[in-house]
């Protein structure tokens, strides 16, 4: 199994105050540490869900070519970005330099986005109905992967267009970078990984995996696709502490008011090598998950406990 960081908050307990440096210090650690992959949020600011609207937090397609600028071996990606963000062909231009700049090490993260809130307060059209925002992100992937295999690419669509575009230079990563589908909605999201996602992030506890894979290789099985070739990843949010007593004042101290815990990953450092061996028997590929509140003890934890005894 691998294992991915993905840095919801640029608030660190034992950081200097620098965002810049502190951020650089936590992939640097990141990557010593065995990690497989970092992924940012693709935010204008920070979700209720895991911190405060008024804490710093960096642009996802500004921060990541620096990211990959000072790092050699982790892998990079939003996770992920929203198709009403950006028109997808600027997208494409900046996933293939991302590519260079990272020497081949990027994961495109993309999806259809609903998070409304973030769009009235920024001036972007929110489309109430989720399977347009859907059509749209399989439009969109559509125009992407086509600026990324040929020289020139003529593209007509209901939301999104291109006319004899040029795309130079190519991504790295042949035959393109993978492609990594936010959302499990079983009738269209998995079906449109089924057809264009190279990734998938299933989340939620094993039980609630299993049942979201069944559904996806229902849908590769439909257009003569093998399941296989498509990675696994799931998502969690760690809390962990060595003893049921401190997990519980931690879990109090860390979790946003309001947020029930609802994630797989709260427990001791047994406790979470029981569940990951959970996910894997199920058949995860890739647990990405995040630290609350960027708590020093449970990443120690789990990276001595867990990962390196998986």
């Amino acid at each position: 199994m691998k294992f991915g960081l993905r840095n919801t908050s640029f608030v660190y307990p034992n950081g200097t105050g620098d965002i810049w440096a502190d951020t650089k210090a936590h992939i640097h650690r990141a990557e010593r540490d065995g990690f497989d992959s970092f992924w940012v949020m693709d935010h204008f600011y920070q979700l209720p869900v895991h911190g405060s609207e008024s804490e710093p937090f960096m642009d996802a397609w500004t921060v990541l070519p620096a990211l990959a600028a000072v790092t050699s071996r982790i892998r990079l990606g939003a996770m992920v970005s929203p198709v009403g963000y950006r028109n997808p062909a600027l997208l494409a231009r900046m996933g293939a330099s991302l590519d260079h700049i990272s020497g081949g090490r990027m994961n495109f993260g993309f999806g259809a986005g609903g998070f409304k809130p973030e769009y009235q307060k920024y001036g972007f059209e929110f489309i109430d109905k989720g399977s347009m925002r859907l059509e749209q992100m399989r439009e969109a992937l559509q125009l992407i992967l086509g600026l990324w295999a040929e020289p020139h690419f003529t593209f007509q669509g209901k939301y999104f267009h291109v006319e004899d575009a040029i795309l130079e230079p190519k991504p790295l990563q042949k035959p393109h970078p993978p492609i990594l589908i936010g959302g499990v909605g079983p009738k269209i999201t998995l079906k449109i990984i089924a057809e264009l996602g190279d990734a998938c992030n299933l989340w939620g506890p094993p039980a609630e995996f299993v049942k979201h894979r069944e559904t996806l290789k229902r849908h590769c099985d439909e257009i003569g696709r093998d399941e296989a070739t498509i990675e696994k990843t799931t998502y969690d949010l760690v809390i962990c502490a060595r003893t049921e007593h401190e997990l519980q004042t931690k879990t109090e101290r860390l979790l946003m008011k309001g947020v029930e815990p609802w994630m797989a990953l709260v427990g001791t450092p047994s406790r979470l090598l029981d569940i990951v061996g959970d996910y894997e028997r199920v058949g995860a590929d890739h647990l990405c998950i995040d630290f609350a509140g960027n708590d020093p003890e449970s990443y120690a934890l789990f990276v001595e406990e867990v990962m390196r005894k998986i």
